[in-house]
């Protein structure tokens, strides 16, 4: 299987185990067993099997961090799949201007977690005042589900989006899948969650799924994905 090189200012690492603490994982780096931070909400074990997988890394950013390196992404296929969640924001706000998102209309001036009253947004788009709420899924599989884990913040959001489309402002929900080779997104019909899913949606809200792969080691939006309900 060819694999992409990681260039020099990345670490590769072979990857041994989550620990108890789901922000921490074991990685061997040039041989030496070494802590290293994950940067998911979540215990990756629930979305796939990293044992012995090679890992990408990139030095951690928080000053006097309990570890030295944060992983970043599992060697997939012919590149990497990203772990660290908030890379979907990141490929959407690198991708934002390009031709794929001409559907959001004019969007030449955008802030990124902008709050409007209580809610922090995750890019909100002055031009059309336009609030993009970004959510990743990781799945290996040619259909992901979304969501996977079911939260009370994610209930509360949903109502607070539809306050805010009442009150003028217009709603893209984007879901990013951080496996570039994921084809198509079925939205889980759990009862509460996607009862308010489909009222945001009754109020105007649009939906949007998109893949992510990571291009000279920077994270952008790559295919537009099908949506189910």
């Amino acid at each position: 299987m060819q694999m992409v090189d990681a260039p020099s200012n990345f670490i590769e690492g072979i990857f041994v185990k989550e620990l108890k603490n789901r922000f921490l994982c074991e990685v061997i780096i040039d041989g030496v067993s070494t802590v290293c931070y994950v940067p998911s909400s979540c215990h990756l074990s629930n979305f796939l099997d990293l044992k012995n997988k090679k890992v990408l890394l990139v030095p951690t950013q928080t000053p006097n961090s309990r570890t030295k390196y944060a992983l970043l992404a599992v060697a997939y296929k012919r590149g990497y799949l990203v772990l660290n969640t908030s890379m979907a924001n990141v490929a959407v706000a690198n991708s934002l201007k390009s031709r794929r998102f001409s559907c959001l209309g004019r969007r030449k001036n955008y802030q990124t977690e902008h709050s409007i009253g209580n809610y922090k947004t995750d890019i909100y788009i002055q031009d059309s005042n336009t609030i993009i709420e970004i959510k990743s899924i990781i799945s290996t599989q040619s259909k992901g589900c979304f969501p996977t884990v079911f939260s009370e913040r994610s209930i509360k959001q949903l109502k607070q989006l539809r306050e805010l489309m009442h009150n003028g402002y217009k709603v893209c929900f984007m879901i990013i899948s951080l496996n570039p080779y994921l084809k198509s997104i079925e939205i889980n019909k759990d009862a509460e969650f996607y009862v308010e899913f489909m009222r945001c949606i009754e109020a105007g809200m649009t939906v949007k799924a998109y893949s992510c792969r990571l291009v000279d080691y920077q994270p952008i939006i790559s295919n537009s994905l099908s949506v189910v309900f």
